[in-house]
């Protein structure tokens, strides 16, 4: 029985094969950290907490692409691929900049689609057009970098947004043919675990057909680091996290699809939590946990958004 969607599970109904991604790093930067909306970025931000050795901005896109296969054909043996423009804000250039991106990336043999990562109030009107013209013929996720739906922890965090950017750019990005997705994560100090569990309702209530979730990880180098060793704040424990994910689980609309239950940074940059677990035994207690508590995404989701949101 399957206790949850998977991303990997809904590709392959979806094509009736399995889909890898690709990461690639198109050397954007962040309104966040240009100076147009900021300088530092959001307090927790290392993009090295995340992004694979292969993907390097050194490399041309389609270098990156060619060996970002290569590696993975050789590993998983396989054949079609998603192109995952990754760090930073990949919406955050002029329209023509993003369409010879996207289409050379389409170009490349066995790419059926692509997965964008981006902030909400980095799009408009002509580049979500743009976006709908490569879904008529692709797989076009736009992934929209949320973290949380209440102001107060965006607001901490130094997001640059509000929670009204984001439902502004579902709005605008809702039947255009184009799938949207959410990242959110749990842990934040401004929030209490009821508030967490809260946004499971409120992103199921949007038109959202995938979503990421994962638990605050500090890394190095950056202010949440810094805030971090002056004055500790609580952080989820490993068995606590289990327990929170898979309550999580329960109250999440059964249509969306989870890319992403937990996050894992290296252990070279990581602060806290340190859970000495691999990717593969954390998926595995999830697994577990939901099991043995006989449950499943959506038994206790209930159609209805969260009570308070934003402030």
């Amino acid at each position: 029985m399957q206790r949850y969607r998977s991303f990997g599970t809904f590709m392959r109904t979806e094509f009736g094969f399995t889909v890898y991604k690709v990461n690639v790093d198109a050397g954007f930067t962040c309104p966040n950290r240009d100076g147009t909306l900021g300088l530092a970025g959001c307090i927790y931000c290392n993009n090295d907490s995340f992004r694979p050795n292969s993907c390097k901005p050194t490399l041309s896109l389609s270098e990156q692409v060619t060996n970002g296969m290569n590696h993975i054909r050789k590993r998983y043996k396989a054949n079609k691929f998603i192109v995952y423009f990754q760090p930073y804000t990949n919406t955050y250039a002029p329209l023509e900049t993003l369409r010879e991106l996207y289409t050379e990336a389409l170009a490349q043999p066995d790419v059926i689609g692509l997965a964008i990562g981006t902030r909400p109030d980095a799009v408009d009107s002509e580049k979500i057009g743009m976006l709908e013209e490569l879904a008529a013929n692709h797989f076009i996720l736009i992934e929209y970098g949320l973290q949380s739906i209440y102001d107060k922890s965006l607001e901490f965090i130094n997001r640059g947004h509000d929670y009204a950017a984001f439902r502004r750019a579902v709005q605008m990005t809702k039947d255009r043919g184009i799938h949207i997705g959410a990242h959110l994560i749990a842990g934040f100090p401004t929030e209490t675990r009821e508030e967490m569990l809260a946004m499971a309702e409120e992103i199921s209530s949007l038109p959202i057909g995938f979503l990421k979730v994962h638990q605050l990880q500090v890394v190095k180098d950056t202010p949440l680091a810094d805030l971090y060793r002056e004055k500790p704040f609580y952080t989820f424990g490993y068995r606590e996290y289990l327990d929170f994910i898979v309550d999580f689980i329960e109250r999440t609309s059964p249509e969306i699809v989870f890319q992403r239950l937990f996050a894992t940074a290296p252990d070279s940059i990581l602060v806290a939590p340190d859970w000495g677990r691999s990717r593969y035994e954390i998926l595995r207690d999830i697994e577990r946990q939901l099991e043995a508590r006989d449950t499943h995404q959506g038994k206790k989701y209930r159609l209805q958004p969260a009570l308070h949101t934003g402030g």
